[in-house]
């Protein structure tokens, strides 16, 4: 069986239960975004049933035989994308990862700076396209390193390519990487290249996550050692440290990430793919661009077709991993519920299913590793594949 795991980046439809915890009550990444720009046309997202979670001008709540919708509550506490794709993979992360709304501590900046041999700049929470255009000329003139973070469990550095090669600001982000650790294990550590001259600054898509390993083995190791082929697109092998993967790509774009899918699918007979396409999240949500974030939805609505179509007689599971209102007062991802929607040659003709809200991101997972014959082995998670009939 060919089955596709599809992370569309800060996919949130609906404010979580514990929302106004973390300061997001009221988000709504899909229905707040079209609400904002008078309705999103994604005629095929509305034939799997996203209309029927949250109530978003111009996407139907109606959903066609042959699919599955439902929404997922998070377990786990935080609202970053590590936390959510393990949980998703069967793990739950009952201690957040270290944030610094107030900037990065001697303690960890002194020893970062110590191992690249330059002082930093920047050190503080910020967004990354200013921050670039505020010390990105100083940058250049010196090479030291832009370093700044965010709401998320992230040491970010940013680099202009003509300036810090590629290969050694990933070596700068590995040097950081084995540096937090313990009470600064923070969950990623990310490669921000830019490009271009003072004033029209422009970041490249060689970014790359150095995420902490797993605590424990993922339903992607499981699948994997159960002799299927798991195949990892964007930024999965970062995310995962590149455990459970039998091959991985990284992608430019939602389309190349399409692309890269699609090609995956296609090489064995039983396959696991899963991707995470990215554009939603670091082009628009955190840019509060509703617009953008509206037109991307659209773009991909055009090509969920075609990704049916690549699973054959498998299945699609699409979801997110958390939200990132574009409407929200902040830059920040939003903690939210995320869909469950599922199409494929194996539901056939069969009426949609609702499935409800699920009490966890892990029933995903759970699902799809039972599609190929693995349980849960100790992962968190409750499979829904007799709920959709294939179980």
């Amino acid at each position: 069986m060919k089955v596709l795991l599809l992370v569309c980046d800060s996919f949130g439809v609906g404010e979580a239960p514990d929302a106004a915890a973390y300061g997001d009550g009221g988000s709504d990444t899909i229905g707040n975004t079209a609400r904002a720009v008078g309705g999103i046309r994604a005629p095929n997202l509305a034939a799997l049933g996203l209309g029927l979670l949250t109530d978003a001008p111009g996407i139907e709540p109606r959903a066609e035989a042959g699919t599955g919708h439902g929404k997922m509550r998070e377990r786990s506490a935080g609202k970053d994308t590590t936390t959510g794709h393990w949980e998703i993979c069967g793990l739950v992360v009952e201690r957040p990862f270290p944030t610094y709304p107030d900037g990065f501590p001697p303690e960890v900046i002194e020893p970062f700076e110590r191992a690249v041999g330059l002082r930093a700049l920047g050190t503080v929470a910020a967004s990354g396209t200013e921050i670039i255009e505020a010390l990105g000329e100083e940058h250049v003139r010196t090479g030291r390193p832009i370093v700044y973070t965010s709401a998320d469990s992230v040491f970010q550095v940013a680099a202009h390519k003509d300036v810090v090669p590629l290969d050694r600001l990933y070596e700068w982000c590995r040097l950081a990487r084995g540096i937090l650790d313990g009470e600064h294990r923070v969950g990623r550590v990310i490669a921000r290249p830019f490009v271009g001259e003072p004033g029209s600054f422009t970041r490249t898509h060689e970014r790359r996550d150095f995420s902490v390993e797993p605590f424990a083995p993922t339903y992607l190791d499981r699948v994997l050692e159960a002799g299927i082929p798991v195949f990892g697109v964007g930024k999965i092998p970062d995310i995962f440290a590149g455990r459970g993967l039998t091959d991985a790509e990284h992608s430019e774009s939602n389309d190349h990430g399409i692309d890269l899918t699609v090609k995956y699918l296609g090489r064995e007979d039983d396959a696991l793919v899963m991707t995470n396409l990215v554009d939603f999240d670091t082009k628009y949500g955190h840019r509060n661009d509703a617009e953008g974030y509206a037109r991307c939805v659209e773009a991909f609505d055009r090509r969920v077709p075609e990704l049916v179509g690549a699973v054959g007689e498998g299945l699609m599971f699409l979801t997110g991993d958390h939200g990132c209102d574009p409407t929200d007062v902040s830059t920040d991802h939003t903690r939210e519920h995320t869909p469950v929607l599922v199409a494929g040659g194996a539901l056939a003709s069969r009426p949609a299913v609702d499935l409800g809200v699920r009490d966890t991101f892990a029933d995903l997972g759970a699902t799809v590793a039972s599609l190929f014959g693995v349980g849960s082995d100790g992962l968190a998670g409750t499979a829904f594949s007799r709920e959709l009939g294939v179980g």
